[in-house]
């Protein structure tokens, strides 16, 4: 080899090296500063403050949801916020603390995204994706029933994923609900008050057993099978208007349930097909011959899922669009001292307890840093 050959090769190496050297500190460099703004955001303390309430979207039992923007950012998301004096009245402190535990270690498509939590003296605070398509009890409540093309999208979907789905019904009953008589009404009358009464359901806290398979209730041990008895009973009520073992009282429902080969009937005046009639008495039947006993292909496989859409379109007219959500009067619950306090737990009681809901606080970095992104569902106006 010559010596120009060898001085050529020894350029390049130098070259090469010198290059790979560079690139690797300039990625140290990156990485460096990406912790440093880490840990700098990681002490930012994150409050209310930081927040612009633009509307109610949701309210309940416990609190309220929220449609805010982040001031820094702009970035839109739900607020919900949740009073401690209800949580520690209820005993629901651990299933807060569970949700909470729970959205921070999700990370699905599936599982709506929490990207901080945070609280004040009064209530406690979630700050999560914000999802314009709306909830399926607005949408009940708006359409009173759905069609089966609908039904067949969202029953498929909730297969998918009836963990995330289930937790967000609210299966409760209000507390006039017991005046109204269903034994003496027809299905358009059932269906009439029981649209009435849906909104009330999310401001109770009393549970009914409309929707709890009877296994649940005789305490001998159940399995996920009991998912899909409810499941059933959520096809019913989206097709006709109603659940099928709606009662005056939740002892006449328990009764119901129990007895559901007598009372599981179809009313003849709200006419569905019999592929829909077979499917809900596949779901809401024994135990050991329910669709799904053998594995969920079975429920995937069934004639009612046949020839039907991929999805049912979602309009969308912009990422703060709160036109699939139900009209809420502002509330006082964001002022400290128009905030209501259970009477068993003074503000004395509850600076107190506050050690129970010591860690609540939690910061997820990307929502932190990143700015302007748009969902690209929300690019589309569909989801």
């Amino acid at each position: 080899m010559s010596n120009h050959t060898k001085e050529r090769v020894t350029m390049a190496k130098v070259t090469l090296e010198n290059f790979y050297s560079n690139l690797i500190a300039q990625h140290e460099e990156r990485e460096m500063r990406k912790e440093t703004d880490f840990l700098r955001l990681k002490r930012t303390r994150l409050g209310l403050e930081d927040f612009e309430s633009l509307k109610v979207i949701g309210r309940g039992a416990f609190g309220e949801v929220r449609l805010v923007q982040k001031k820094d950012t702009g970035h839109v998301y739900a607020m919900k916020i949740l009073r401690k004096a209800d949580m520690l009245e209820k005993e629901q402190v651990g299933h807060i603390r569970a949700e909470r535990d729970i959205l921070v270690e999700a990370d699905s498509l599936w599982v709506v995204k929490m990207f901080y939590s945070f609280q004040d003296k009064m209530n406690l605070y979630l700050i999560m994706e914000f999802l314009p398509g709306g909830d399926m009890m607005t949408l009940l409540m708006k359409k009173d029933t759905l069609t089966e093309e609908a039904t067949q999208f969202y029953i498929a979907e909730t297969r998918a994923h009836r963990t995330e789905f289930y937790k967000n019904l609210n299966h409760s009953l209000p507390s006039d609900f017991s005046k109204q008589t269903f034994n003496n009404m027809n299905s358009k009358r059932k269906a009439e008050t029981w649209k009435r009464n849906r909104r009330q359901l999310a401001f109770s806290t009393v549970g009914t057993p409309d929707y709890i398979a009877p296994e649940v209730f005789m305490q001998n041990g159940y399995n996920k099978l009991c998912d899909w008895w409810s499941l059933g009973v959520i096809m019913y009520e989206m097709l006709i208007g109603y659940p099928p073992f709606c009662s005056e009282t939740p002892q006449e429902t328990y009764r119901k349930v129990m007895n559901w080969r007598e009372t599981l009937t179809f009313p003849p005046e709200v006419p569905i097909s019999e592929k829909a009639k077979d499917l809900i008495l596949r779901f809401c039947c024994e135990e050991e011959h329910r669709i799904g006993a053998t594995g969920v292909e079975d429920i995937k496989g069934n004639a009612f899922f046949e020839g039907r859409p991929a999805a049912i379109p979602i309009e969308i007219k912009s990422i703060d669009d709160t036109s699939n959500f139900d009209e809420f009067p502002d509330s006082d619950i964001l002022q400290p001292t128009a905030a209501p306090v259970v009477s068993n737990h003074s503000e004395v009681d509850l600076k107190n307890k506050d050690w129970v809901f010591i860690n609540y606080t939690y910061k997820r970095f990307e929502g932190l840093t990143a700015r302007g992104a748009i969902p690209s569902y929300m690019k589309t106006g569909k989801r």
